[in-house]
């Protein structure tokens, strides 16, 4: 149960920092970010969601979650030396995608 929560906090805090890069990088018009950051921010509520009703079909998003965390990670890395939402937003999905990952082979 305390995995689960630490899974679902995971999720909500990447969530809120990919729509707070979505935000900043609007004003640099940052379209590789922007499409990363929004698609990363969709799956991780829907994971939580998933996760918070404990839907049967939760778990099969894990690992989608932690592959598009990782890519969106990836993308922000890239502007993190001038721009502090994205380096907020890579650290907050490669913690995500850490506990997703775990999440997900643990239902193995």
């Amino acid at each position: 149960m305390e995995n689960l929560k630490s899974c679902i906090d995971a999720c909500l805090a990447c969530m809120v920092s990919c729509e707070k890069c979505v935000t900043d990088c609007i004003k640099e018009s940052n379209l590789n970010c922007i499409s990363l950051c929004r698609d990363c921010a969709d799956i991780c509520a829907i994971c939580a969601r998933f996760d918070a009703r404990g839907s049967a079909y939760g778990s099969g998003l894990h690992a989608l979650c932690a592959e598009i965390c990782r890519a969106c990670a990836a993308e922000c890395e890239k502007h993190a030396a001038h721009h502090a939402t994205c380096k907020e937003c890579a650290e907050a999905c490669k913690k995500c995608a850490e506990i997703c990952e775990q999440m997900d082979s643990a239902k193995a």
